[in-house]
């Protein structure tokens, strides 16, 4: 188990536009040639919005972008004409195929926090797909065969416990709350990277929110 604590991430994003970026992987500017990737996942970006800010136009291809809303509103537009709002509970992918371009904003008047992942696809190419899922249940995981990969959300209170999944790439996000994962603690924005899991459980210490990452591919 690698445990990469939240200030640890480096930090991104334009302040004086609203956007407050914090990056779990090698991302942009900040190469870092042994961090670039876990099992499928290539990047976990925390984002934060103000009101009215936002990521103009921009291009993706070749990536697997599954987006998790922690608090308020995110506008989505894209090149193949999908338009659509997304709040807390709400799972959101966009399979960039072998291209396209989107927005992404908060038009709302309340501050944005959201979680977004970045996985490879086993094969490259392929037509632009677009998904929403609307309050997704702790029991109902989400899955992205396209990458090897499936999301796995569990809200916790305080002592409760879940079992987390068996798999050769496990990675853990604590979206709020602290937990305790085998022998380690994890706050907000702490992850795990395990590999080879098996027969671990997370012990909620407060009320927690946790995105669990079953991988099978590398």
């Amino acid at each position: 188990m690698d445990v990469r604590r939240a200030g640890e991430r480096y930090r991104g994003g334009d302040p004086a536009a609203g956007i407050e970026s914090l990056h779990a992987f090698s991302f942009g500017p900040h190469y870092d040639p042994d961090n670039l990737r876990f099992g499928s996942a290539i990047a976990c970006n925390e984002e934060r919005l103000a009101p009215g800010a936002g990521f103009d136009e921009h291009r993706h291809s070749h990536t697997e972008i599954v987006t998790w809303v922690v608090e308020g509103e995110l506008t989505h537009r894209d090149s193949t004409g999908h338009t659509s709002v997304i709040g807390p509970g709400d799972v959101q992918r966009l399979s960039a195929g072998g291209g396209v371009r989107h927005v992404e904003r908060n038009d709302a008047e309340a501050p944005l926090v959201f979680v977004q992942m970045w996985l490879a696809p086993r094969e490259p190419g392929g037509d632009p797909v677009y998904e929403v899922v609307h309050g997704i249940a702790d029991s109902t995981p989400y899955a992205v065969p396209e990458a090897g990969a499936m999301l796995h959300v569990r809200r916790l209170g305080a002592g409760e416990r879940t079992a987390v999944p068996d798999a050769p790439y496990l990675y853990v996000h604590v979206v709020r709350g602290e937990v305790r994962l085998d022998r380690e603690e994890l706050g907000p924005g702490d992850a795990a990277r395990i590999t080879d899991a098996k027969d671990l459980e997370a012990v909620a210490v407060t009320g927690a929110e946790l995105l669990v990452w079953e991988m099978t591919d590398r």
